[in-house]
């Protein structure tokens, strides 16, 4: 795998990036941002710290231009954002259940879409994978998941070809071969989720690297962990099995050369910085167990096998 497969990824950068999903929660500060912090300085610290971030915002509306040039001057070369594709896009409907009729439609969807990628490209070099992450669809909406699959293969083909895409489905049943190879034919990174009633990367019975890097999310059980707080200063669930498996996952993805990209919600565990810190320990204990380098960097094309 070479920085070519991945534009924005030059060498030197690591194979394996770890960031939070939103930088924005306020309860960081004293935990993660230095006390006295002001929110317009929160991406810039939190860049101090980690090599990208997704953005949760993009997910309910098209940001503005003056936005995205904001994320890109707070951040420094070689960071990289990832975004969410707006919800008008992905979910289409007015309340909590999802609009059928235009979920991925082109007469409805495609002008948000245009305007979306066209702000995100203000990014430039920081642009990183965007994101559909997909609602659960009931029978009444998808009887099928080939009903749903033949409209998500017309939206990805319909794509600029030049940016890169995953793709997050929530109906575990529909996660298959079949959907892993629609995402491989499309070079669209299957989305790897650790969330309540969806299987983990490691039991998955098919190869689920479909594009030229992988995409996690580790989001948790939101309505559980809301049971315990809703303040997110800290850990209040121990999850330290699970990111042990996900250090496993991480190694062999490590092994195979493949850049992955690992975002942590405040909702997986109550303090998303927390738990990146813990899994990227995990990680390196894991890697270098299996006589790896986590930190190895991104080959360039010019780079012999093996390299660094």
């Amino acid at each position: 795998m070479s920085a070519d497969d991945f534009p924005g990824m030059g060498g030197g950068a690591p194979l394996v990036r770890f960031g939070t999903s939103s930088f924005s929660s306020s309860d960081w500060v004293g935990p993660f941002y230095p006390r006295g912090t002001k929110p317009a300085e929160f991406l810039r610290k939190y860049a101090e710290r980690y090599d990208t971030v997704e953005i949760d915002a993009t997910y309910y509306a098209v940001p503005s231009a003056r936005t995205v040039e904001g994320w890109a001057g707070r951040t420094p070369e070689g960071f990289l954002v990832a975004a969410k594709f707006p919800r008008d896009i992905v979910h289409g409907g007015s309340g909590p259940r999802p609009d059928p009729a235009r979920v991925l439609d082109p007469a409805t969807s495609y002008p948000i879409r245009d305007a979306f990628l066209g702000v995100m490209r203000r990014l430039g070099p920081r642009l990183g994978p965007l994101v559909l992450q997909l609602p659960y669809f009931r029978k009444g909406e998808f009887p099928r998941a080939s009903d749903f699959l033949h409209r998500l293969d017309r939206f990805l083909g319909d794509l600029p070809g030049d940016l890169r895409y995953a793709v997050e489905i929530r109906n575990r049943n529909w996660l298959t071969a079949e959907f892993a190879e629609l995402c491989r034919h499309h070079q669209a990174a299957l989305v790897l989720v650790d969330r309540a009633y969806m299987p983990h990367a490691d039991e998955l019975a098919f190869d689920p690297v479909t594009a030229g890097f992988t995409y996690i999310r580790l989001l948790g059980d939101r309505h559980a962990i809301e049971k315990i707080t809703r303040k997110w200063d800290r850990e209040v669930v121990d999850h330290s099995g699970r990111l042990q498996r996900w250090a496993s996952v991480l190694t062999r993805l490590l092994d195979r050369e493949v850049p992955s990209f690992v975002y942590v919600n405040n909702h997986y565990a109550g303090h998303a910085p927390a738990t990146v810190e813990r899994l990227r320990r995990a990680f390196g204990d894991a890697a270098r167990e299996a006589g790896l380098d986590p930190g190895r960097e991104v080959r360039l094309a010019t780079d012999p096998p093996g390299g660094p």
